[in-house]
Parts: structure tokens; C-alpha cells; sequence
């Protein structure tokens, strides 16, 4: 049987489903960057991935608005969630995924830094003095809120996890 682009009822669609995984990835990737950032800082490791954290952090906004667009053109026919936790988990994780990296844009735009993006300059420097009230919004909320995300996510996995294994919603046949 080939798997549908879009999602049915019963399984999330191939489109669905390379969003979750790369997007996966890619956390797992900013993660290991501010683990390294706290725990191995000025090491050859986390300068190699922390190196790459605006990088990756941008294409992950840019796929969260891919995905949100998705599952809105999908909404009709996704598989349901198997609880309001489940919704209100999900929910949760998707506000995150969008409020993270705003915030370090907020924060990068008031700093007056330019931010390059794969060659590409997304966002002007500017001469003069910083806006402080931004840098200082993304210094108090950005990692913070980044930690509670790395939470929510590991709660997702635990809970894909116990589906699989107490209840009769093996959730993850549905992604994987």
C-alpha cells in the first residue's frame, strides 16, 4: 500500500510525516547545541553546533510555518487526538515551536546585528544604539522557553512511548 501524501483519517500523510521527522532532526540538533553551550562551553563541539544555531533555528520557523499551513489544509482529514491533553500537549508544543524563535528574532532585530541566513540577508543591521527592550525580552524568555519546548518534547516522545505500550492507540504507528 502507498503511503498518501496527505493525511487520512488514520495515518498522517507523507507530506506530515517528513515535516515531523526533519523537524525531529533538526531539534535534536539545537538541543545538542545548547546542551553543549551550558555544559561543554568553548569546546570544539560546541562551537561546531553552536555555530549553526541561528542557521538551524531559521529553517525551523520556516518549516513550523510550513507545517502549521499543512495541518490547516489537512484539518478535515488528520487522525483525531486521543485525548484533550493530547490536543492541549500539542498545542502547547506548536505555540513553543512558533514563540521560540520569534523572540530570538525580536531579539536579534533589536540588537542592530544583521542576520545572514544560507547566504541570504534576512534582516538589516542597523547603526546607532540597541533597543534594549527587545534584546532584553529574547535574554529573559528565549532559552527559557527553549528548555520548557525541550521538556514538552521529551513529554511527547514518554507519552508516544506509553500509547504505544498501555493503551489501545499505538499513536505512533500513525508518524512512523
Amino acid at each position: 500500500m502507498a503511503l498518501a501524501i496527505r493525511d487520512t483519517h488514520s495515518r498522517y500523510g507523507l507530506v506530515s510525516r517528513a515535516l515531523h521527522w526533519a523537524m525531529a532532526m533538526f531539534f535534536i540538533w539545537q538541543f545538542s547545541g545548547a546542551t553543549a553551550r551550558v555544559f561543554l562551553e568553548d569546546t570544539g563541539l560546541e562551537s561546531f553546533l553552536w555555530g549553526t544555531h541561528r542557521t538551524v533555528g531559521v529553517t525551523l520557523m520556516a518549516l513550523i510555518l510550513l507545517r502549521i499551513v499543512w495541518a490547516l489544509i489537512n484539518a478535515s482529514r488528520r487522525p483525531p487526538s486521543v485525548s484533550v491533553m493530547a490536543k492541549l500537549g500539542h498545542l502547547a508544543l506548536y505555540g513553543l515551536m512558533l514563540t521560540v524563535p520569534t523572540i530570538a528574532l525580536i531579539r536579534q532585530y533589536g540588537s542592530g546585528r544583521a542576520l545572514d541566513v544560507f547566504g541570504v540577508n534576512l534582516m538589516p543591521g542597523f547603526e546607532g544604539e540597541r533597543i534594549d527592550w527587545m534584546v532584553d525580552i529574547g535574554g529573559l524568555l528565549h532559552g527559557e522557553l527553549g528548555w520548557a519546548m525541550l521538556a514538552l518534547v521529551v513529554g511527547h516522545i514518554v507519552m508516544a512511548i506509553l500509547h504505544r505500550r498501555l493503551t489501545n492507540h499505538d499513536v505512533l504507528k500513525r508518524m512512523a
